[in-house]
C-alpha cells in the first residue's frame, strides 16, 4: 500500500494512499455524515431491511476514513461493528485525522486480510460492507468468487451485502458476474455515481428488488432520522 496522505479542501478532509485517488472523506463540521456519494449509496440496505434494530451485526471490510463506522455508531445504536483492515497505519490515520473511536463493546478493529479472517471465523452478520482498495484502486482477493462466497456464508438469513465496485479504469462487468455467481443472481447494481463508483447490493437469500416507489417512504424516514438523503439515488433508479 502507498504512503498515507491527508488533504483538506472546502471543509472536507480526504484520505489518500500515495496517489490522487480518494480513499475516504469526512466533512469536518459533520463527521457522522457520509460525504462521498457512493458511501451514501452503500447504506441502501437500511431501506431494504428497515425493521427496528437492524442491523445488529455489521462487518466492514476496509476502514478507509471510517465513514461507515462513524455513521453507524451514531445512528444505529443497537449495531455492533467489526472492521477488518489490512494495514494498521490506516487505523492510526483514521484515529488521528478522521475521528475513529477507540475499540469498545460496539466496535472491534481487526488487523488482517479480510478473506483469511472470514475463513477463520464462525461469526454471522446482518450486513457486510465491502470497500477495500489499494493506492491504484485494486481490490485483489476482495473481488473474487471465493471471497464473495465467504461473505455470503457469514450472513444471517435476510442478510445483505453492499460492495463498492470501483470502475475508474475498467468495466464493472467481470466483478458483477463473480458477485452474481456467488449470490446465485440475487444482486442489483446501482447506476454508476458521478465519481465512477458502482455500488452493488447482494442478498443472502430470498428475492432482491429495488423498487423506487416502495423505497420512498423508508428513505424519507431515514432522512428525517439521520440526515442521509437517498432520494437522488432512488431517482436514478427510476
Amino acid at each position: 500500500m502507498g504512503s498515507i496522505e491527508v488533504s483538506e479542501k472546502n471543509g472536507v478532509r480526504y484520505l489518500h494512499f500515495g496517489s490522487e485517488l480518494v480513499q475516504g472523506a469526512m466533512r469536518i463540521a459533520r463527521p457522522a455524515s457520509l460525504e462521498l456519494e457512493y458511501t451514501r449509496e452503500m447504506m441502501l440496505p437500511l431501506l431494504l431491511a428497515p425493521r427496528r434494530g437492524w442491523p445488529r451485526g455489521v462487518l466492514q471490510v476496509g476502514l478507509g476514513s471510517a465513514s461507515f463506522t462513524r455513521y453507524l455508531l451514531r445512528y444505529r445504536p443497537e449495531a455492533r461493528l467489526t472492521v477488518v483492515e489490512i494495514d494498521p497505519a490506516v487505523v492510526a490515520a483514521a484515529r488521528q485525522f478522521f475521528k475513529l473511536p477507540e475499540s469498545s463493546p460496539r466496535l472491534a478493529i481487526e488487523i488482517g486480510d479480510a478473506h483469511a479472517w472470514l475463513a477463520a471465523t464462525k461469526r454471522l452478520f446482518d450486513l457486510v460492507l465491502v470497500d477495500g482498495f489499494d493506492e491504484e484502486g485494486n481490490a485483489g482477493m476482495l473481488e473474487t468468487v471465493p471471497f464473495y462466497l465467504n461473505c455470503r456464508s457469514h450472513l444471517r438469513p435476510g442478510g445483505l451485502l453492499a460492495a463498492n465496485l470501483l470502475t475508474r479504469r475498467r468495466s464493472v462487468g467481470p466483478v458483477l458476474r463473480r458477485l452474481r455467481e456467488a449470490f446465485e443472481g440475487r444482486v442489483v447494481a446501482l447506476p454508476p455515481c458521478g465519481a465512477g463508483n458502482t455500488v452493488a447490493i447482494a442478498a443472502a437469500g430470498g428475492d432482491l428488488a429495488l423498487d423506487p416507489e416502495d423505497l420512498r417512504a423508508p428513505a424519507a424516514r431515514l432522512a428525517k432520522e439521520t440526515g442521509l438523503d437517498l432520494a437522488p439515488t432512488l431517482a436514478r433508479l427510476s
